[in-house]
């Protein structure tokens, strides 16, 4: 039954929309801010991770800002791997927690990995990317 002045039905609550998602996590405002101060144009390549892994890491005097570089590398490590591993995306854990999803299934927490990153360098986010990528 069609009933013209109800229009279409919405899809259900909670339906992921997965370029929405990828393009509002890729905005990372506080790592391209840092990066450009630096001189490092993040392009959203792997060269890109490497060149975020010479930085010196000034972050790290500021407690304040060391969370959210942190989170943002970990968002710009997704970003970098959804648009150059085929097959991944991005996903969401029941509690909102952003992480990719290989074609494998295989799911990264890198935000996780960013926040280590931002605290000790450790691992590298391009050394990050290249075990994802193998994958």
């Amino acid at each position: 039954m069609k009933i013209p002045f109800l229009g279409h039905r919405r899809e259900k609550p909670g339906a992921l929309d997965p370029e929405g998602i990828a393009e509002l996590l890729s905005e990372c405002e506080l790592l391209r801010s840092q990066a450009s101060q630096e001189g490092v144009q993040l392009d959203d390549t792997a060269a890109s991770l490497e060149a975020l892994d010479q930085l010196v890491p000034r972050w790290r005097d500021d407690e304040e800002v060391l969370p959210w570089l942190g989170n943002d590398a970990g968002l710009y490590l997704g970003t970098v791997i959804v648009r150059t591993v085929p097959g991944a995306a991005w996903d969401l854990w029941p509690d909102g927690q952003p992480v990719i999803r290989l074609a494998s299934g295989r799911e990264f927490d890198v935000v996780a990995s960013g926040h280590e990153w931002a605290v000790s360098g450790v691992p590298e986010l391009s050394q990050l990317y290249a075990e994802v990528a193998e994958a």
